[in-house]
């Protein structure tokens, strides 16, 4: 059975406080998941938010379709350039941390991913947008330590 997987990432600011949502769908199975962080980027929550619903499919080599607003998750993977960004060691690119990550879920299932338009009326994709932005306005917001550490060292 497929695992349909619908995700969105939001920053209030950019760098700010952010969050990702997370729609699960399995034949009737329905799981969503969010989480906020104190300060990190857009760019980091969707890319997180793929990365955490890989993570939470617990059947190994599953079938799973990825719908995701953000081109640059769905073009860095759909046209390959992760993979070219490893043999440079990620020499220059943002978020090597989380596209490590990244690439120790996405080989352990059949991965597909697809572009949504964002603020579009599609349900999961606005139900992802409404989780990711309550998110990020959470009171309990975790530290997103790479990006912190990071930004701390650019004097940002």
């Amino acid at each position: 059975m497929k695992i349909h997987i619908y995700t969105d990432g939001s920053a209030l600011g950019n760098p700010g406080p952010g969050g990702y949502g997370i729609v699960m769908k399995s034949g009737s199975h329905l799981k969503e998941i969010s989480q906020g962080y104190r300060l990190t980027t857009n760019n980091r929550m969707e890319l997180l938010s793929v990365i955490v619903a890989l993570e939470a499919v617990k059947r190994p080599n599953a079938t799973v379709e990825v719908w995701s607003d953000s081109k640059y998750v769905v073009d860095s993977i759909e046209k390959g350039w992760v993979f070219d960004w490893v043999k440079k060691d990620f020499k220059g690119k943002k978020n090597s941390d989380l596209w490590k990550r990244f690439l120790k879920i996405y080989p352990q299932h059949k991965v597909k991913f697809n572009w949504i338009k964002g603020h579009a009326g599609h349900p999961e994709n606005e139900r992802c947008d409404e989780m990711a932005v309550k998110a990020a306005s959470s009171d309990k917001l975790l530290v997103d330590e790479y990006f912190e550490i990071e930004n701390s060292k650019n004097g940002n």
